[in-house]
């Protein structure tokens, strides 16, 4: 059955977009079909594997067209991506879709991700329409936190969120899991926030933390994930080390 995980947090800057398109790598390199789908207007995840957004074409969630149709194949044989929009009026159908469009919305992305063994949906860094719809869409929502001061900041009201679409839709959505990002371990601070993360939400923070690194910080500039652009660096084993963890614990 496909994994469809939803990486999303409220707050912006905390390796978010990087974790969607590392993971996507990772899973397509294990020889998985994959597909990463860029649902945040800023379109990151989309420039950061060396594509151009949408600019005039409708989104295909907006027109109701089949993925083949905008999809397109990554350097990464078996990674695709449903590259994101810049179009006024798809991000505001999207963001502003009413209960009987978001149903629609959500009965095509079921049937279209079908094909895929794992998907990854990179969200905007908020708790609005378009991140909830693709956690009614997903089986596991991944969350990425900065190890910094205001880690917990949000997110217990995230995880509140997470939980109503869970008791909507039982058996469908679970925890993924909560990986800590920017890992600095020469700071008192890293360690307070890993401590204090995994004394709160327990056996759902994965083991596996992603180091600080320039190369991490320097690969979306290149079109390229981390594993492309610098697979000897730390922040590219780090990622491999999270896909082995979450392909050796599946859903």
């Amino acid at each position: 059955m496909v994994r469809v995980f939803c990486v999303a947090n409220q707050k912006g800057g905390v390796g978010k977009t990087t974790t969607a398109i590392s993971l996507a790598d990772g899973f397509a390199k294990s020889a998985a079909r994959t597909l990463l789908i860029d649902l945040d207007p800023q379109c990151n995840a989309t420039s950061g594997l060396g594509f151009e957004p949408s600019q005039s074409n409708s989104h295909p969630l907006v027109a109701g067209t089949p993925f083949s149709e905008s999809v397109v194949q990554t350097r990464t044989a078996g990674l695709a991506l449903l590259a994101g929009s810049r179009n006024f009026g798809d991000i505001e159908a999207l963001t502003r879709t009413n209960e009987e469009e978001s149903r629609r919305i959500l009965e095509q992305l079921n049937q279209e991700l079908r094909d895929y063994d794992f998907v990854l949906i990179d969200c905007p860094p908020s708790l609005g329409h378009l991140t909830q719809i693709a956690l009614a869409a997903s089986t596991e929502v991944l969350i990425p936190i900065q190890c910094e001061f205001f880690a917990m900041e949000g997110l217990v009201q995230m995880i509140e969120v997470i939980k109503k679409i869970m008791e909507q839709r039982p058996e469908k959505l679970e925890f993924g899991g909560i990986v800590l990002t920017m890992y600095d371990p020469a700071l008192e601070l890293t360690h307070e926030v890993d401590k204090e993360v995994r004394e709160f939400f327990g056996e759902i923070v994965f083991k596996t933390v992603i180091p600080r690194d320039i190369a991490v910080s320097e690969s979306p500039s290149h079109g390229l994930s981390i594993l492309d652009y610098a697979p000897r660096s730390h922040g590219a084993r780090a990622y491999i080390e999270l896909c082995m963890e979450i392909l050796n614990h599946p859903s």
